[in-house]
């Protein structure tokens, strides 16, 4: 039986049915599952029961013992959210208990850190435990998940096996709840199929073209994949990123999205709004050579690949994964 937060969320409901299509139906999901829209996500989905969050450690000690391991997803992700008591409430406090509890009963943890750990980047991208105490996020969610991972660090007494899992832009099938914060194919693919062109933000810092920002965008399937071969393989614990170690900018992604569109190309460029300029980061890239000494046999798709499938596969008629 495996316990997984964030269920009814966009990575975490990936992941129910990845685990479904191999074999694993012994789930136990955990959200808010109030929402409607985020209904299509799991309803369809094959589980042993649905936990409501708020109700998850009642849950764990009544129920817990057959517990083989936690994915702890579930999180508070706005990054554009300035209230810190709500992200310490969700993302650092939540996620203390469901260590401590995996620690206690000998669980193995998996659980969501995020690339928004790094900040601007001014220290790089490496995924080595030393640099996470100097590390300064740009926003509340960062700082949240940046300070989760140190306080993992920290700790003597850990869960039989853990990992902290950097995501950096991932992309793919059920998020279409997320509103401003979906991908930017998402909304690439929105904007052509509504008005034929893409509005890409200009960039407002110098040496740097507009469209030419560059993120790491890693598909969703394959941060699933990963995520239970963790699980599954037991390697050393620790932080990993999770991308795909080469950085692509916003208009490979949007000629990638009017491609699987079979769309000739029509671009713009709109100012970033005020509200997220000056946290804005124009630069990620997962360094990954972390994930290379664990001899993962898994790959990460490139951009082109994953955009084509979520596209083709889920966008064009709405499907869910």
């Amino acid at each position: 039986m495996y316990v997984i937060t964030g269920a009814a969320g966009f990575i975490a409901s990936c992941l129910v049915q990845y685990l479904l299509e191999k074999g694993i139906t012994d789930l136990v999901l955990v959200d808010d599952f109030e929402r409607k829209d985020k209904a299509g996500n799991w309803q369809n989905k094959t589980y042993r029961e649905i936990v409501d969050r708020k109700q998850l450690f009642k849950w764990l000690e009544k129920s817990g013992r057959g517990v083989k391991g936690v994915y702890h997803l579930g999180a508070r992700t706005d990054t554009a959210e300035q209230d810190e008591q709500l992200f310490y409430d969700l993302n650092y406090n939540y996620s203390q208990r469901i260590w401590k509890w995996c620690t206690q009963n000998d669980v193995p943890l998996v659980y969501a850190s995020s690339a928004a750990t790094y900040g601007g980047g001014e220290l790089g991208y490496e995924d080595a435990h030393k640099l996470v105490k100097d590390l300064v996020p740009l926003n509340p969610y960062g700082k949240s998940k940046n300070d989760f991972d140190k306080w993992t660090l920290t700790q003597k007494e850990t869960p039989p096996h853990w990992y902290g899992l950097k995501f950096f832009n991932v992309y793919g099938p059920n998020e279409y709840h997320k509103g401003r914060m979906a991908s930017v194919i998402f909304h690439a693919f929105r904007q052509i199929k509504e008005t034929g062109k893409v509005r890409l933000f200009r960039s407002h810092r110098e040496g740097i073209a507009d469209g030419e920002q560059k993120r790491d965008f890693v598909y969703v399937k394959d941060v699933v994949a990963f995520n239970h071969f963790l699980m599954d393989q037991t390697p050393t614990s620790g932080l990993y990123n999770v991308g795909t170690g080469k950085a692509a900018t916003f208009l490979d992604l949007a000629h990638a999205t009017f491609k699987a569109m079979d769309i000739t190309p029509k671009i713009e460029f709109i100012d970033t709004p005020i509200d997220i300029r000056d946290n804005y980061q124009y630069f990620t890239q997962a360094d990954m050579s972390k994930v290379a000494t664990i001899t993962y046999n898994g790959s990460f798709r490139s951009l082109q690949e994953g955009v084509e499938d979520y596209v083709q596969a889920y966008l064009m008629n709405g499907r869910y994964w």
